[in-house]
């Protein structure tokens, strides 16, 4: 697959991601909709490698790789598919759109990555302006969206923290099999708190938005969108590659509000620029450094 396709497909996936999500759980418990989605993927990616003649890693640094990944894949997805029914498809897209600059915070502490300099800190500060905006909405939210947004912020907090303990393993796997290990460890997670909460009994509907739904997810946001994502980050700097983070809440904002009815305020479109905009400071505001010492030394 080509690089522009794979960015394109990226893309895409990632801005139908979050209505998918609250469709995925219209007419199926959540956490049986994440679990099902999930298996679905591990089973079509299993097959995959086999035709691609592709192993599965499966010594110690791979099995702790897949763990520390599934922390994402069971831990924030568990909690952005429940928080789907108390918050619009599109803020899941802002919140995880966040991702970026709480793994470079966690990175400090358990990487010992550099200290951020000013305009990092100013970066951090705008986004989380922009949440505030967001949460203080009370159009776009309404009273009983607090379980959601609390659920929202674990489920990003999770999938910051799993990225970055990936990240500490370094265990240098292929991209698809490094999918589809995280994708089976996550599956007991999954039949664990749905045993738990004693979710509803599965019923398939073929006329049901939720049927296809997580047939979609589990194709191409488990799978192919996860093999697209590591691909482009292979090829391309991790600064274009963190443009997907720009793009996708505004397409998932507009798209919630178009194909599912879901309030699109003023409030919602000013804090999302907010966080549109700490997120572009975040990645390029070293550029602006430059000039303005330039300005300075006149």
């Amino acid at each position: 697959m080509s690089v522009p396709i794979s960015y394109l497909a990226v893309v895409i996936i990632w801005s139908t991601t979050p209505l998918t999500i609250a469709w995925s759980s219209e007419s199926v418990d959540p956490v049986l909709a994440a679990g099902i989605r999930m298996a679905i993927a591990a089973v079509l990616g299993l097959g995959l490698m086999a035709v691609l003649r592709t192993p599965l890693p499966l010594h110690w640094r791979a099995q702790k790789t897949y763990a520390c990944a599934a922390i994402g894949v069971f831990g924030a997805m568990c909690c952005a598919y429940l928080a789907s029914r108390f918050v619009p498809s599109g803020l899941i897209s802002i919140m995880f759109g966040l991702a970026p600059i709480l793994s470079a915070i966690l990175g400090q502490w358990l990487l010992q990555e550099p200290a951020f300099q000013l305009y990092r800190w100013a970066a951090c500060l705008l986004a989380f302006a922009g949440l505030g905006v967001i949460f203080t909405d009370d159009v776009a939210l309404g009273q009983d969206s607090l379980p959601g947004l609390l659920l929202l912020l674990l489920a990003v907090t999770l999938f910051s923290l799993s990225a970055v303990l990936v990240k500490r393993c370094d265990g240098r796997l292929n991209p698809l099999a490094h999918t589809v290990g995280a994708l089976i460890w996550s599956l007991p997670g999954f039949a664990i708190t749905g045993w738990l909460i004693d979710t509803d009994p599965l019923v398939i509907d073929l006329a049901s938005r939720s049927f296809w739904s997580i047939l979609y997810l589990a194709i191409f946001g488990s799978l192919l969108g996860f093999v697209s994502y590591f691909h482009v980050l292979r090829h391309l700097p991790p600064s274009t590659v963190a443009l997907v983070t720009l793009i996708t809440p505004v397409f998932a904002l507009m798209l919630g509000h178009l194909l599912n009815d879901e309030p699109l305020t003023a409030g919602l479109w000013q804090g999302c620029l907010l966080v549109v905009a700490g997120l572009g400071l975040f990645f390029w505001g070293h550029r602006l450094q430059p000039s303005l010492n330039r300005q300075s030394s006149k």
